[in-house]
């Protein structure tokens, strides 16, 4: 039997001078990734960078009798802002609830996507129950704390007297 032949020819899709146009491309202009490929290297000119400045935005906040004017980025989420009342009203950023537009908001959730603006109100609450929470764990991680030290001076005390006594 005969080998088959191909029915594509070669540079049927590819002229032969297709690629005359590179040659102006030096070396330095290059650079491998990690895969192997070589590339031509990107141009570092801020004029093809685009850069968008993301607003910052003025947002009211009321903790009880008094309103707070923090300026944040339009694209932080609810639990940057806690972070930086907590700073400001001295109230620990997990015993805070953000309401805004009436709802209580996750820290996860985005200023941007809750429709948050400049000029916004937002309500400030203390949350007695997660404060209560977080003071009961730490006298439970404190206690645990305790024990493993009485421990600890337990088993030295018991490996001092291990090497006094002698077995007959």
């Amino acid at each position: 039997m005969e080998p088959m032949k191909p029915k594509i020819k070669e540079g049927m899709f590819v002229k032969r001078g297709s690629f005359s146009g590179r040659k102006d491309i030096k070396v330095e202009d290059l650079e491998v990734r990690p895969g192997g490929m070589i590339v031509q290297r990107r141009s570092t000119s801020e004029s093809n960078q685009i850069s968008v400045a993301i607003p910052t935005i003025k947002v009211r906040v009321k903790f009880g009798s008094f309103y707070r004017e923090i300026r944040i980025s339009s694209q932080a989420s609810f639990g940057e802002l806690k972070k930086m009342l907590a700073e400001q009203t001295g109230v620990h950023h997990q015993d805070q609830k953000l309401i805004y537009k009436k709802k209580e908001r996750n820290s996860k959730a985005f200023l941007d996507v809750a429709g948050v603006k400049d000029g916004s109100k937002i309500v400030l609450i203390e949350d007695i129950t997660s404060r209560e929470r977080r003071c009961l764990e730490m006298l439970k991680s404190a206690r645990t704390e305790k024990a493993s030290k009485s421990l600890q001076q337990i088993s030295l005390e018991v490996d001092k007297l291990d090497g006094d006594v002698y077995f007959a």
